[in-house]
């Protein structure tokens, strides 16, 4: 049988990164094997999930380039499935009509911590022998087996025993008649063949109970792998307070998909002592039995130079399709200036995000509009004469490229006995209004001959202004 993985969020929230490595292990399991990944959403819990979650969850999806081959299929679209196996289950006596009061339920528990008991129901419906009441909607409760363990065979943490004694006779159908979480998950796997269950461990505990719903319904059992949780770099659980959780976040602040999934990856899987991987030595490297036990520490500096690798290495138009998006968000339109793809190459070694990139790439985007004081400090009445005899001869300049660019701006510096930065850095502030840029040759290429020019033509005026003052 083929392998066939799933990714079964809960449409609550946003897509995190624990459940963004997730996805990607079991889509790696899934590549790696030539099986199929199924993307679905768990919305059972009615109140607390929403559209624009599942939104959120598909997005990032996209953005990743985790695409899933089957789904995405929502739980809410089986009710009628899930009523016609709890009803297979009541008739064949593995399952029963609860009829406990909520009051008698807090009450037991109540006694049960007395008596430092754990707390769970203590089998008072499960062979009931007197007439139910006639006014009270029932729950259903799946009949756990009173004896024996449950073994969970974990590709990552070994066999994980489980006593059938300590498991609950848990409800597996509301009062008003809505499934519950672990049946709904043991019989969509059921239902769409699941081979393999790769998921947080925060879910070991449900396994057992999802266990003995198969067994109950004489469904095969796929093949379980819990990844231990990502910890914040204080050791506590990752949640928002140690920063960029969702995974859009990731991409709001300027990360590429690549560096976040590769980032991901070496979160607990490692091969060898090497760091960066593209997706298909990742497709042929991948093994989930390789996973630590242990969970690991989220490092934003990792991340960081990861990213910063991938700016630098992969294809210039790549990194240019995704800077595209923080420029409009900058309200630049990259189509009003140079080729993307040559403002990527020209700073990729100067930035470590794409919003560090798009913010220093808008010099080529936007009109300068003034000086910062570092630049302005640059524009003396010294190199007045220098700056006019360049724009004179920038203007008959052909061909306007990087080589010629530096060849005349050289020959002017000669001709006004200028070392070549005294004059490299007044024409840099000329025309970004900043000290700091790629090679002024590189600089004045992208900005093109007509941008030059006014730019120096209002530096000019700048310099002649202040000499007057």
């Amino acid at each position: 049988m083929s392998v066939r993985t799933r990714f079964a969020p809960s449409p609550t929230g946003y897509l995190h990164v624990g459940g963004a490595r997730t996805a990607l292990y079991s889509w790696l399991h899934a590549r790696k094997h030539g099986g199929s990944f199924i993307l679905r959403i768990e919305d059972t819990d009615l109140e607390r999930s929403t559209a624009e979650s599942v939104n959120a969850i598909l997005e990032g999806m996209t953005w990743l380039g985790l695409e899933y081959d089957e789904g995405p299929f929502y739980q809410t679209h089986h009710f009628e499935r899930y009523r016609a196996v709890i009803g297979q289950l009541l008739d064949e006596g593995k399952a029963y009509h609860c009829y406990c009061s909520r009051e008698r339920l807090e009450q037991l528990r109540a006694d049960q911590m007395v008596r430092k008991e754990k707390p769970r129901y203590d089998h008072h419906c499960r062979d009931l022998r007197t007439p139910p009441p006639a006014d009270v909607a029932p729950v259903v409760r799946f009949k756990t087996p009173l004896e024996g363990d449950v073994a969970v065979q974990d590709q990552i943490k070994g066999t994980v025993l489980f006593s059938n004694s300590e498991l609950d006779d848990l409800i597996i159908a509301r009062s008003d008649g809505t499934p519950t979480y672990n049946f709904t998950v043991a019989v969509d796997d059921w239902d769409m063949h699941v081979t393999h269950v790769i998921r947080g461990d925060d879910h070991l505990n449900n396994t057992p109970r999802q266990i003995n719903i198969l067994k109950a319904l004489g469904a095969p059992l796929p093949v379980y792998a819990h990844v231990p949780m990502i910890l914040g770099t204080d050791g506590q659980r990752l949640s928002k307070r140690h920063g960029a959780v969702s995974v859009m976040q990731f991409r709001e602040e300027g990360y590429l998909p690549e560096a976040l999934l590769n980032y991901l990856v070496r979160l607990g899987w490692s091969h060898g002592d090497q760091e960066v991987f593209s997706v298909d030595e990742l497709i042929a490297l991948f093994d989930i039995s390789n996973v630590n036990r242990a969970a690991s520490a989220f490092d934003p500096q990792k991340l960081l130079w990861l990213n910063q690798h991938y700016l630098k290495h992969l294809d210039p138009a790549h990194v240019a399709h995704q800077l595209s998006w923080h420029m409009g968000k900058l309200g630049i339109d990259p189509a009003q200036g140079p080729e993307l793809s040559d403002v990527v190459i020209a700073l990729r070694e100067r930035a470590k995000t794409l919003v560090e990139m798009a913010q220093a790439s808008t010099i080529f985007y936007q009109d300068v509009t003034g000086y910062d004081d570092k630049a302005a400090a640059q524009l003396t009445p010294g190199v007045l004469a220098a700056l006019d005899d360049l724009y004179t001869r920038l203007a008959a300049l052909t061909p306007w490229t990087a080589e010629s660019l530096h060849a005349l701006v050289s020959a002017v510096a000669d001709a006004h006995q200028l070392a070549l930065g005294k004059l490299a850095q007044p024409l840099r502030a000329a025309v970004t209004g900043k000290t700091a840029s790629p090679p002024i040759d590189v600089t004045l290429q992208l900005l093109g001959r007509e941008r030059t020019l006014q730019r120096i033509e209002r530096a000019l005026d700048y310099i002649r202004k202040q000499s007057k003052d």
